[in-house]
């Protein structure tokens, strides 16, 4: 009777151990739903911005990484004018195309956010990941802000830190 009741028992933790967790990001049906047409009539300044990002980082040697979730967050932070992305593109350590998350306009209110998630099982970026973020603003309007926020935790461990985008274009 023991060994039957030892053996269930074996057997749902490891049923309940082997949870599969989803390789996650935003919702792509969410960036349609943003999409606007812009025409080539429309006077706003085209920029393109770089932004590193990090799916893992070296632990103890070069040999040992760490994974990270990290969130792209992409702020209007003019509290008027409306602001378009064109572009949200992801990179890996040896500039190849990850995945783009949007290519066609898509609005963002003033001073609202909207973010990436990149799970931390994700590791396709590596150690050098990075985006390209292209976006287009009325004239006078502040350019957008765009920040890395990468974070991990281990039992009571935590780690995180920050980047931000710089202009290129």
């Amino acid at each position: 009777m023991k060994i039957k009741y030892l053996s269930t028992l074996l057997i749902v933790l490891l049923f309940s151990c082997n949870e599969k967790k989803e390789i996650s990001s935003i919702n792509p049906e969410n960036w349609s739903k943003r999409a606007v047409n812009l025409t080539s009539k429309d006077s706003l300044e085209f920029g393109k911005s770089y932004l590193s990002v990090y799916s893992q980082i070296y632990s103890n040697t070069e040999h040992r990484t760490h994974n990270l979730t990290s969130m792209i967050s992409m702020r209007n932070i003019s509290e008027l004018d409306t602001i378009y992305l064109l572009r949200a593109e992801y990179y890996d350590t040896h500039g190849k195309s990850v995945r783009k998350y949007f290519d066609y306009p898509i609005f963002l209110a003033p001073m609202e956010t909207t973010e990436i998630i990149i799970d931390e099982l994700d590791v396709s970026g590596g150690t050098g990941s990075n985006f390209i973020l292209e976006w287009k603003i009325p004239k006078n309007c502040p350019e957008p802000l765009f920040e890395g926020i990468m974070t991990s935790t281990m039992g009571q461990q935590g780690l995180s830190f920050t980047t931000k985008a710089k202009r290129i274009n």
